[in-house]
């Protein structure tokens, strides 16, 4: 099966795990006990998507670039503009509700928010939930990715053995997962080294990799990954129960097993992307609101924290509409007016054969992203 590289569900994925994320803020924040049905679809994690999704599209973008430079200016046009709105209407929400900007730490927390470092600071520790924004703390992570990739090209290009390196640096960062999730169990905790390692991209690479070697291996045309969404699900779906129910207490083998139920994920998200690859585009009409829905939904929610508006479904519901609502409008006001500056890299006429690593240092390098 030979589908365009171009034509996919990246967005209707991306969008179906900005919602994973919105709910589990629901369910963990808003005093609403979660469902039944709610256990499968939390079963297929937002964040762990995001990054593959990241990994394949950024890749192709970096392979396709003119320069470094071209490079970095569209990751840039990504990020920052739809960021530096909601960091912006943040503090004036914040202010609304009478939290007070007037001390030495806000001018340095709000250059910090607008460079891609995201803390909250202890004037805001209040706010909400407790966290001014609980979303975005995956921003420092991709603008990791970004920065650590051309150094994986740029020594991948050094090696006698091409595709061999690319193995192996993903090897390393998948036993460095293995051993950083049995080292610091409580990784996902706000506490001390725990917080400093989840921030780190780390733990979090091999899946950003996997999708890169995906994109490399052009996934989007083989006949084991493209239209088999089906059996990559239902296969990740089996791993997943034989790993909750039957896991050892030992905290390293669970810890690789967890590992291995995300490298699965991470080809049915390809295979999803690539399995009737028009859907995405019939539904959202080259609207990707993903990344406006995903950085704006927890100001949302702190502000019906603050406003008493918790505990019943219908506030939820409220949420989710205002969620999507401000997804769209940053979609439409912001983030498409940026994106139409970039540089474009992938285009229709992309070609489908797959090029040795040892040329692309010699032709243009397109994205999705």
């Amino acid at each position: 099966m030979n589908n365009s590289f171009k034509i996919n569900n990246f967005d209707l994925l991306r969008i179906l795990a900005a919602t994973q994320v919105v709910g589990a803020h629901i369910f963990g924040h808003m005093g609403l006990a979660a469902p039944n049905w709610w256990s499968a679809f939390d079963g297929f994690p937002g964040v762990p998507v995001f990054f593959v999704i990241s990994g394949f599209l950024i890749s192709a973008s970096y392979e396709r670039s003119s320069s470094l430079k071209n490079y970095a200016r569209n990751r840039v046009l990504r990020i920052y503009p739809g960021l530096w709105c909601c960091v912006l209407l943040t503090t004036v929400v914040a202010i609304c509700f009478g939290f007070n900007f007037l001390n030495r730490a806000a001018p340095v927390w709000f250059a910090s928010q607008l460079v891609g470092v995201i803390y909250t600071p202890r004037f805001l520790q209040h706010f909400g939930f407790g966290s001014y924004n609980g979303a975005l703390w995956t921003i420092p992570i991709e603008l990791q990715f970004y920065l650590v990739l051309p150094a994986v090209y740029w020594l991948v290009r050094k090696a006698r053995n091409e595709q061999l390196c690319f193995w192996l640096i993903w090897s390393v960062f998948v036993v460095l997962s293995v051993l950083l999730r049995w080292l610091f169990p409580q990784m996902d905790s706000d506490v001390g080294p725990q917080k400093l390692v989840r921030y780190s991209f780390f733990p979090h690479f091999y899946l950003f990799l996997t999708g890169v070697l995906l994109q490399r291996a052009a996934a989007y045309k083989r006949n084991w990954i493209a239209g088999k969404a089906l059996y990559w699900v239902v296969g990740y779906l089996g791993l997943v129960f034989l790993v909750r129910f039957f896991a050892p207490a030992a905290a390293l083998p669970y810890a690789a097993e967890t590992t291995a139920c995300m490298l699965v994920l991470a080809i049915a998200t390809v295979a999803a992307a690539y399995t009737v690859p028009g859907a995405s585009h019939r539904i959202l009409r080259g609207n990707d609101i993903s990344y406006g829905v995903y950085i704006y939904h927890g100001l949302i929610m702190n502000a019906l924290i603050e406003l008493g508006l918790i505990g019943r479904p219908r506030y939820a519901v409220l949420l989710i509409c205002c969620t999507y609502i401000a997804g769209y409008l940053s979609w439409i006001v912001v983030e498409r007016r940026f994106l139409r500056r970039k540089q474009q890299t992938i285009s229709p006429r992309f070609n489908d054969t797959p090029q040795p690593l040892k040329d692309l240092s010699r032709r243009p390098m397109a994205s999705g992203q």
